[in-house]
């Protein structure tokens, strides 16, 4: 009974001690504020619906921790900070890869982060870490700036422009069976396809495929190297677990221990094939990006 009676206690103690979670961002996309699923987080698996503060919890233990968003989606990327946030006030942050910075960048962030531990400042930073014009600023500046300031790497999870176009030129062999599978790659063409309003000529969509593949293989790299616990950050596409990230670190040999959490606009089901956890956004108005070419 005393035995029973101090386990109760130790466990209040700790939750008692846990931080107070700052405020969930107030949701800036116009879309969906009237639907059922707005702010729902769901653990896929079972299909209990979560508190943040619960998901929370159970992304503390992760080793590795992949966020998928939508690239365009402002409520993506305020979570995102939000999210790291409270994850580093529960446990140490061991690194922060980011799928919007290239190979070729790495030496700009180590020596900004360098200059930025020593006081200095910076007055355009994108400037000093090159960084590419494809990925908003007003959007991932934010994550940067967090990811520059603290004690942990902040790590470049994709390809640079030359490794593209090297794949491009001659399509490098893809090792292992899991991302290799008809199943994958199959999907995958056909999102190709779909994303470039099914104008690409057939002869370029094996070395799309190929980009595509060995940009999840590069980032599956990256966090088998990165201090741990690590978080990547990254289009929903590159960590789904039926077609992703997650199949590389497979086939790289990896423990299945790794959490998917995708960010999802609301009318834009996930599965539980493709995660282990969604959590539902507001949206952005429908845009035909396939509307010029018609």
């Amino acid at each position: 009974m005393r035995t029973l009676l101090l386990s109760v206690l130790l466990l209040l103690a700790a939750c008692q001690s846990q931080p107070a979670l700052a405020p969930v961002p107030q949701w800036q996309s116009p879309e969906g504020r009237e639907h059922a699923d707005l702010g729902q987080i769901i653990d896929l698996r079972s299909g209990t619906h979560l508190t943040p503060e619960q998901l929370v919890t159970r992304l503390a233990t992760a080793p590795r921790v992949l966020v998928g968003e939508q690239h365009d989606n402002p409520d993506h990327h305020a979570l995102q900070l939000w999210l790291l946030g409270a994850l580093e006030a529960r446990r140490p942050q061991g690194s922060l890869l980011l799928e919007m910075l290239a190979a070729s960048q790495q030496p700009q962030v180590d020596d900004v982060k360098q200059q930025l531990r020593e006081g200095l400042q910076i007055a355009d930073l994108p400037k000093a870490l090159e960084w590419s014009n494809g990925w908003p600023w007003a959007l991932y500046g934010p994550i940067v700036h967090h990811g520059l300031a603290q004690d942990y790497p902040l790590r470049a999870a994709n390809l640079d422009r030359a490794e593209i176009m090297a794949i491009y030129r001659q399509q490098p062999l893809l090792r292992g069976k899991a991302s290799t599978a008809a199943a994958v790659q199959e999907p995958l063409l056909a999102q190709i396809r779909e994303s470039h309003c099914d104008k690409l000529p057939i002869s370029q969509l094996p070395a799309m495929l190929a980009v595509q593949q060995q940009r999840d293989r590069r980032m599956a790299e990256q966090l088998l190297k990165a201090p741990l616990p690590a978080m990547l950050l990254a289009g929903a596409y590159h960590v789904r677990q039926d077609l992703g990230v997650p199949l590389h670190l497979r086939d790289l040999g990896a423990p299945s221990s790794t959490q998917v959490l995708i960010l999802s606009e609301v009318g834009k089901p996930v599965t539980a094939e493709q995660a282990d956890y969604v959590w539902y956004t507001a949206a952005l108005p429908p845009e035909d990006h396939c509307a010029q070419f018609r």
